[in-house]
C-alpha cells in the first residue's frame, strides 16, 4: 500500500502542473509563442544548470570513481535497447518524425522528477549511490546520443540531397550534455562552487521539470483532448519502457551473477526500478525544435506517467524474486 500511495502522490503532482498549462493556455495566458520560448529556456540554460548542480549535490570524485562494475549493467542495457529500438522502428515502419522519438521513448527515463523521489521513498538515502549509477548512464544516453536521433529525424529536412557541410557542433554537444561534460571535469578537478553561483544553478536548474510540464499542458490543449488516444506506435512505445527496459536489465543482471558478477540487493532492486520510470518530460520540447511529432511525443510521456502508477507496484512484486 506504501508503494502504491508514492507512486500516486508522484504522479498526481506531474498531473496537476501539466492541468495548470492546460488551463492557463485554454483562458489566453499564453501566446502562441510561449510553448517555443520555454522550449529553447529549458533545452539551453535551464537543463544545463539542472544537470550541473545535479552532480554537483550528488556526486563525490571517490563516489564517481567507485561506482564500479555496477555501471556496466545499465550501459549495456541502454545499448541493448537502442539497438531493439532501431530495429523495430525499421521493421515495424514507424513514419519520419517519430523514429527519434520512439527510440527515446523505449530506453531514456524521467530518473530525476520520478526516478530520485521514488527510489528515496522506496530504498532511502542508503541507495543514492546506486541511483546515480543509472542516472550518469541515463544523462550521457539521452544528450550525447538520445537527442541526436531526434534531430537527425527531423522531418523537414531532405535526406536525399547529400552536400558537405560544417559539423553542426550543437547537434554533436547539446547544451545539456555540455553542463554534464563540466560538472565531472569541474567534480574531477575538486574545484569548490562558489555559493552564488550553486545558488543561482540551482534556481534556474529547478526551472526545468515545471516548465516542462507546463510545456506538456500547452500542447495538450492546442492538440485538443479529444485527439487523445492509444494508437499502435504509443502501444508499442510504452511496451519498449515499462516491459522491454526492465527485462532486458533483469536477464543481465541475472547472466552477470551466472559468471560470478553479484551485485547487492539493494543496487539491483534500484537500477531495475530506474529502469522502468516514465519517459522524458522533455522529450515533447526535443520533438518541437527537431520539427517531429509533438503530439505523438506528449501522448507518450503523459501515458507513461499515468500507467507508472500502476506499474509501481507490479515491478516492486517481481522484485522480490530477483
Amino acid at each position: 500500500m506504501a508503494v502504491f500511495l508514492t507512486s500516486v502522490s508522484s504522479v498526481l503532482v506531474i498531473v496537476l502542473i501539466m492541468a495548470l498549462g492546460y488551463i492557463l493556455r485554454k483562458t489566453g495566458w499564453f501566446a502562441d509563442s510561449f510553448g517555443g520560448n520555454i522550449a529553447s529556456l529549458i533545452t539551453k540554460i535551464a537543463l544545463p544548470a539542472s544537470i550541473f548542480m545535479g552532480v554537483m549535490d550528488h556526486l563525490t570524485r571517490e563516489s564517481l570513481l567507485g561506482l564500479g562494475k555496477g555501471i556496466i549493467f545499465p550501459a549495456l542495457g541502454v545499448i541493448i535497447g537502442y539497438v531493439i529500438a532501431w530495429s523495430a522502428v525499421k521493421v515495424l515502419k514507424i513514419k519520419p518524425g517519430r523514429r527519434g522519438i520512439f527510440m527515446n521513448a523505449v530506453v531514456n527515463a524521467n530518473t530525476i522528477f520520478i526516478g530520485m523521489p521514488l527510489n528515496n521513498a522506496l530504498f532511502g538515502e542508503k541507495a543514492m549511490s546506486y541511483f546515480l549509477i543509472y542516472y550518469i548512464i541515463n544523462t550521457v544516453s539521452t544528450w550525447a546520443f538520445g537527442v541526436y536521433l531526434i534531430s537527425n529525424d527531423d522531418p523537414t529536412v531532405d535526406k536525399s540531397q547529400k552536400k558537405a557541410h560544417k559539423i553542426n557542433w550543437k547537434k554533436v554537444l547539446p547544451m545539456p550534455l555540455v553542463g554534464f561534460i563540466v560538472a565531472i571535469v569541474w567534480l574531477l578537478l575538486g574545484i569548490p562552487v562558489p555559493s552564488f553561483m550553486g545558488q543561482t544553478l540551482s534556481y534556474v536548474g529547478a526551472l526545468v521539470t515545471p516548465l516542462s510540464l507546463i510545456y506538456i499542458g500547452i500542447v495538450l490543449c492546442d492538440a485538443g483532448l479529444n485527439n487523445f488516444r492509444f494508437e499502435r506506435d504509443s502501444i508499442l512505445a510504452l511496451l519498449g519502457r515499462f516491459v522491454l527496459s526492465p527485462v532486458v536489465l533483469i536477464l543481465l543482471i541475472k547472466a552477470g551473477a551466472s559468471f560470478g558478477v553479484d551485485l547487492p540487493t539493494l543496487m539491483r532492486q534500484t537500477l531495475v526500478v530506474q529502469s522502468a520510470t516514465p519517459m522524458l518530460a522533455v522529450l515533447p520540447i526535443l520533438a518541437k525544435e527537431a520539427h517531429g511529432d509533438v503530439k505523438y511525443a506528449t501522448d507518450v510521456v503523459v501515458m507513461s506517467t499515468v500507467l507508472f502508477v500502476v506499474v509501481v507496484p507490479i515491478l516492486m512484486a517481481i522484485l522480490q524474486f530477483i
